[in-house]
C-alpha cells in the first residue's frame, strides 16, 4: 500500500500569491491541463510548473496522466488544518472583543 505523505507544509505551500491564485483556478472542482493554467499568468509553462509542484507535494493539488497531457486537480482537504488555525484565532479574537465592548460599557456608567 502505498503511503500519502506530504513532503511540504501547507503553510508554505499557500505562502505564494501565484499558489493562492492556482487553487482558486482548480477551486471549481475541474481539472486544468498545464496550458490551461499558464494563460492566466505573465510566466511560462516551467513556472507554473514548478508552484504545481509545491502544491501537490503539500497535497493540495492532484494530478493524473490523460494521453499527453497532464491535468490538475484541487484537494482542499488539507486546507482545513489553515482553517481550523484561523477558527482559534477568529475565537480568540471575538472574546477580546466582547471583554473589550464590556469594559467600555463599565466606564461609561
Amino acid at each position: 500500500m502505498k503511503e500519502n505523505k506530504q513532503l511540504r507544509d501547507v503553510y508554505d505551500a499557500i505562502a505564494d500569491p501565484t499558489r493562492r491564485r492556482l487553487i482558486r483556478l482548480l477551486a471549481d472542482g475541474d481539472e486544468l491541463p498545464l496550458h490551461e493554467l499558464t494563460v492566466h499568468f505573465q510566466m511560462g509553462r516551467t513556472a507554473v510548473s514548478k508552484h504545481l509542484t509545491i502544491l501537490k507535494e503539500a497535497g493540495l493539488v492532484t494530478d493524473r496522466k490523460v494521453g499527453r497531457e497532464t491535468r490538475f486537480r484541487l484537494n482542499a482537504a488539507p486546507l482545513r488544518e489553515i482553517q481550523d488555525w484561523v477558527a482559534f484565532y477568529s475565537k480568540f479574537w471575538s472574546t477580546n472583543m466582547l471583554r473589550l465592548n464590556k469594559l467600555l460599557e463599565e466606564e461609561e456608567d
